[in-house]
């Protein structure tokens, strides 16, 4: 709590510096209730003007992002926060909460991720009872806190998730500001096709950042934001595309690297198109509940 408490207080006080190419805007949002911070994942619409956002606590809000005439972010109507349903008509169980990922698909349901117990559920109606997906053996092993963060479905349905982490050395990095080992191994990607788990290629790793969110856009690409935590610094975040082929993720692309403490913990990631065919990412920034952090909801365009 100590070491949080320092890091909340020196992002606080922290001068921004310059955006990279690219930045929007970045749109600082509360509301009255207990429920109401930790945001893990966002999923925005088509036109950019509705969302669903989920937190870390297994609660998630829908509402609508009002824009100003030049099209960024001017206010935020959303609410009430709900909770998660399991498989019945009750809420999701403490310790089986820990919701991260988010992925709308195609038909209009929900997929989404969970480190605590890590495993993937189905929701036909966000609001609704929840499907569980088969589990792989492999996801017991993940670190329980940096387990499956990174969510997306493609164009047809297909489901790719993406673990944090496959140590459990998240905790130290998070006291020391170590921004863990840039020489590590790369980050499987799993995906769920035809009713059954695969891992059929890896997200490479590059210095010290992790998978955090992931989202297809129009392009067909696949985005991934990813954070390295420098300490009292704070974070950094870099977002990067990919082209997926039978290969795996190639034509790498490094559409944004922001400086550390630049904006707070980003790590809810939605990829769309405006009405003048321009890329845009919204991001939104966990709060860990603390209230001297912001919830922020950051925009960029992405640029050539």
């Amino acid at each position: 709590m100590i070491a949080a408490a320092v890091v909340a207080l020196a992002l606080q006080g922290s001068a921004s510096p310059t955006p990279p190419a690219g930045f929007l805007g970045a749109h600082r949002w509360t509301m009255a209730d207990d429920r109401f911070g930790g945001f893990s994942a966002l999923e925005v619409s088509r036109d950019g003007t509705r969302f669903v956002a989920l937190s870390d606590r297994g609660s998630f809000v829908q509402g609508r992002l009002l824009r100003a005439a030049d099209g960024t972010i001017s206010g935020v109507e959303a609410g009430p926060l709900r909770r998660l349903r399991s498989n019945g008509d009750t809420a999701l169980a403490a310790g089986r909460n820990d919701s991260e990922g988010m992925a709308l698909a195609p038909d209009g349901s929900f997929y989404v991720s969970f480190e605590g117990a890590a495993r993937v559920l189905r929701y036909a109606d966000i609001a609704g009872p929840a499907e569980n997906l088969p589990t792989p053996p492999e996801f017991r092993r993940f670190p329980r806190n940096a387990a499956l963060e990174a969510l997306a479905v493609d164009a047809k349905g297909v489901l790719y998730t993406i673990p944090e982490e496959l140590s459990g050395s998240k905790r130290i990095r998070l006291l020391t500001g170590q921004p863990g080992n840039p020489n590590g191994p790369d980050f499987p990607v799993w995906r769920f096709a035809n009713g059954r788990w695969t891992q059929p290629f890896v997200l490479p790793r590059e210095g010290g950042f992790l998978p955090v969110s992931a989202d297809f856009g129009p392009d067909g690409r696949l985005y991934v934001l990813e954070r390295a935590f420098h300490g009292i610094a704070g974070f950094a975040s870099r977002v990067r595309s990919f082209a997926l082929g039978k290969q795996g993720l190639g034509d790498r692309r490094l559409v944004l690297q922001s400086q550390t403490g630049q904006h707070g913990n980003l790590e809810g990631l939605s990829v769309w198109q405006d009405a003048a065919g321009t890329l845009r990412l919204t991001m939104i920034a966990d709060d860990n509940f603390l209230p001297i952090l912001r919830t922020e909801i950051v925009e960029y365009r992405v640029t050539d």
